[in-house]
């Protein structure tokens, strides 16, 4: 079988829909709006959709890793958003170095988990 795969988009959920909204537009994602409860986020090479729809065991185990080319450039850009203050729920950690590369952590407001970073 021949993968001509054009994208792979995840879902995910949000304790406050309207919240997770606005956190998403402040980390400069474009939002197309699907319907009431449904967005699309993107940018040029990536996209994920955000419900309205809440399960405490899904959220909380969500994960999503974004390779960024800059881990470094990526963080402090994310630290100028200053998204910790804004969002009572969000956090942000320093990187981590691994064997493999290296990432930072971003918490949404909704306790979806990002893996920022890129590999060896």
């Amino acid at each position: 079988m021949e993968h001509k795969i054009k994208s792979i988009r995840t879902f995910i959920g949000a304790k406050d829909f309207n919240e997770s909204r606005q956190f998403y537009c402040d980390l400069n994602f474009e939002e197309v709006i699907i319907s009431h409860d449904m967005s699309v986020f993107k940018n040029e090479n990536f996209a994920f959709y955000l419900q309205k729809a809440y399960v405490k065991d899904w959220v909380d185990n969500s994960m999503i890793f974004l390779e960024v080319e800059d881990v470094e450039y990526y963080l402090e850009e994310i630290k100028k958003l200053d998204l910790v203050s804004k969002y009572r729920r969000v956090r942000l950690s320093e990187i981590v170095h691994n064997p493999w590369g290296k990432e930072f952590f971003l918490h949404d407001p909704s306790g979806i988990l990002w893996h920022i970073g890129s590999f060896n």
